[in-house]
Formats: structure tokens, sequence, C-alpha cells
């Protein structure tokens, strides 16, 4: 693209050629950009220096296109349509809005948020596409540099000025074991009875950089210096199949084992004492998104999901039961 071509030309001037195409009449096309004859007669004779053709000759008829006019109509016509479009994006219609939008969502939370969403959006905005990324690191970065439009995330130990972020909600982890476990029959959960099982891992993005990571540090450590992974993954429904086959354990949120598609045969057991922490979810976009229509309204759509939980275990279930701004 030659833009500094471009950079010459008027768009008036298209503008100007464009409704002198439709009137075919100079007179009429100065009423019409409120000009007078005199300017409009200018501006032809500017359009045919900018096109190196005379683009309309007089005859006993009036003014008639040459045949260079009549090339350039239609493809002048298309190319006005498209700045108007451009420039009037702001005139947002879910209806008929046709986009698509990055998020990036662990498998765990999808499986809570995704479905009503997408239910929603079926309904009220039927061209809209989700991409969803479970497996993704450098959120933040990738929200900043266009790659994400939105993360639902556990809360990270520190947002720049560049974020909105909205806190989902919050509760401690459990541990998740099959139905039967020996575990189970317990009333109190030690670091013993941890160490002895191997355990699942699911994976966490960004994880050097959440929260409860730093809250719990030398707890933390001293836990997985006690416990054998033996495997991690990042797919939700693989992971719950491996604890019910299995006497593994899962920490994960209480409210999988709350969840009616992925619960059948698992209970939630608490952790051990000592280990006590919240771990916060998160709806983070960057604030290059703040005058974007489609985004607006979308992040409205997926708080709308959560909050339309109606009782505390359904709210539990999409991430928490407590909501601020961060």
């Amino acid at each position: 693209m030659d833009t500094r071509q471009l950079a010459r030309l008027d768009l008036n001037l298209l503008v100007s050629l464009q409704v002198l195409l439709e009137e075919g009449n100079v007179s009429k096309a100065a009423d019409r950009l409120f000009v007078t004859q005199s300017a409009m007669s200018k501006t032809l004779s500017r359009l045919r220096d900018t096109f190196g053709d005379p683009l309309f000759t007089r005859t006993s008829h009036g003014m008639v296109a040459t045949p260079c006019a009549r090339q350039l109509q239609p493809v002048l016509l298309e190319v006005l349509q498209g700045v108007q479009q451009l420039v009037s994006a702001r005139d947002f219609d879910p209806r008929t809005f046709d986009g698509e939008f990055t998020i990036a969502v662990a498998e765990y939370i999808g499986v809570a948020v995704l479905p009503g969403l997408m239910e929603t959006l079926q309904r009220e905005a039927p061209h809209i596409r989700i991409q969803t990324i479970s497996r993704i690191e450098n959120q933040l970065d990738q929200l900043a540099a266009g790659n994400l439009d939105f993360a639902l995330q556990m809360r990270h130990s520190a947002y720049s000025a560049d974020f909105n972020v909205v806190e989902l909600g919050g509760m401690p982890p459990a541990l998740l074991v099959r139905e039967g476990h020996p575990l189970s029959r317990k009333d109190t959960i030690t670091w013993d009875d941890v160490s002895a099982y191997a355990h699942i891992s699911l994976y966490i993005s960004d994880i050097e950089e959440l929260e409860f990571m730093h809250q719990i540090s030398n707890r933390l450590a001293e836990y997985e210096s006690l416990v054998e992974y033996v495997f991690e993954t990042s797919h939700l429904f693989t992971a719950m199949e491996v604890l019910r086959r299995t006497d593994c354990l899962m920490p994960a949120a209480p409210f999988f084992a709350r969840h009616p598609q992925i619960n059948d045969g698992v209970v939630a057991l608490p952790m051990p004492v000592g280990f006590q922490v919240d771990i916060n979810y998160m709806l983070v976009s960057h604030r290059r998104t703040d005058s974007s229509l489609p985004h607006q309204w979308l992040r409205g759509k997926i708080l709308g999901i959560i909050e339309s939980f109606e009782d505390s275990d359904q709210r539990i279930s999409a991430l928490g039961d407590s909501r601020s701004r961060a």
C-alpha cells in the first residue's frame, strides 16, 4: 500500500465524485453538499486532475459520465461504504455483530461459566464466536498484546493500572478423592495422611504469579516436599476420571464435588490443618478495550452469568459467592 499517495488524497473529493455521479448535475451536487456552484466546479476540476480523466462531458442531455467515471462508480461506492462503516463502528447491535473473542479460561472454570454464556450468545448475539484457551502462560502480557480479550483466572499477586479486574468469588481449596476412599472415613486429615497417597495436578497458568502462592509459600513448599504427583493435565474430565479409578488425591476447588457434570463418584475433603487460604477468581481485561462496545457488552454478559446463580451452592459452582471490584 502506497500510504504517501493516500495521504495526498482528500476524502471529500471522493464524496463529491459520488454525489456528482448520483446527481449528474453540478448545481444539484452543490446543493446536496451545501457548497456554492463555483466551489463544486473547482472540486470537479481537482477530481479531473486526480484521475487524469474528464469524468463528465456536457451534452444536450446534461452531464454524462465518461467510461472512466462509470468504471470508478461501483468501486467508489464500496470504498465510501467501508469508510462509513469504519467511522460508525461504535453503533453496536449484538444481533448483527459479527466478531470473535478469545478468552483464557481453565476448563474447571469454563465448565461452570461457558455453557450459560454460549446459551445467552446464541439467543442474543448469534454471530459472535468464542475461542477459549485453557493452557496459556503470561496471560496479562497476552491481554496487553491483544492476543486475548478476557481472562478468567486465579487472582495474581498484583495488577497494574492497565487492567480492569473484577473479583468473582473465593473459596478455600479441598482434597478431592473417589467415593469410598480410605481418607473419606477420617474426621481430620493430617499431613501424614496426605503424603501417603499419590497426587493428581491440574495445570494452572502463571502459577508463580498467583496471590495464594505468595500467601502460603512456606506451607506449600512443605506440601510439595511431602507428596508425589503422578499425573498432570489441563483436562478436567480426564483428571476426574483418573481420580475415580485410583486412590490418588487432587487439590482443587470444592465446587468440583458439587458440579452435576463432574461430581459423580467424587467427594471433597478438607485440607490438612494449617493449610488455610482462600483462592480468589477474577475476570480480567485490558484497558485498551474500554471504548469497545462489543467488549463492554460481552464483559457484562460474563458477569451476568455468574450473578445468575440463585443459591449459595450454585454460586460456589460458579466460582464463589463473594463479589467486589479489585
